[in-house]
């Protein structure tokens, strides 16, 4: 089993490229919007507690299922010792199926991100950004609270590459994912 991990700032194209990804391999996507938008929708607002209820039981399931491998997609702040536990806590739930683990960190500027935080794709899979406004704030918010990129040489796990697609296609950053990581 393999485990593809893809990091990055709010509508960096985590969501884009593992598409893509998945497109090119026999990966399955589980991008973080596939428990939130439902969970928004049920309970009316964001239920951190339902939502990380969801995905555990979505990890623990799909490891154990045979499958080839999973992408999946989370906003790492790195100045957050919770997000840090919360990957190793995934990798947990994944190292009984002798799974090999992979990080992409996606990074592109502010500017590049605000443009595609209104993006078609990304309004169609994320109802919780059609509000473009807010969602905008959003965004510029988590970039004064929260470190989303990391610094050079801080992640030291096995198997990272760090891709600025800022000026690159999804498509593209998936072959080289794909290239890198012979997936």
């Amino acid at each position: 089993m393999k485990l593809v991990f893809i990091i990055g700032d709010t509508a960096v194209g985590k969501m884009t490229v593992g598409q893509e990804l998945m497109k090119l391999t026999d990966l399955r996507l589980f991008h973080n919007h596939m428990t939130v938008e439902p969970v928004i929708e049920i309970f009316g607002h964001y239920d951190r507690k339902t939502i990380s209820e969801m995905r555990e039981v979505i990890f623990r399931n799909f490891a154990s299922s045979g499958h080839y491998g999973m992408i999946f997609t989370y906003m790492w702040a790195f100045d957050l010792k919770e997000d840090w536990d919360y990957i190793e806590h995934v990798k947990e739930i994944f190292k009984p199926y002798n799974t090999e683990f992979y990080y992409v960190e996606l990074i592109a500027p502010q500017e590049v991100r605000l443009q595609r935080n209104a993006t078609k794709n990304r309004l169609d899979h994320k109802a919780s950004k059609r509000d473009i406004e807010r969602s905008n704030q959003r965004l510029i918010n988590d970039d004064k609270n929260y470190r989303c990129v990391s610094f050079e040489g801080e992640i030291t796990f096995d198997n990272y590459l760090r891709i600025d697609n800022a000026d690159k296609e999804p498509e593209e950053v998936a072959r080289m994912i794909k290239k890198v990581f012979d997936l």
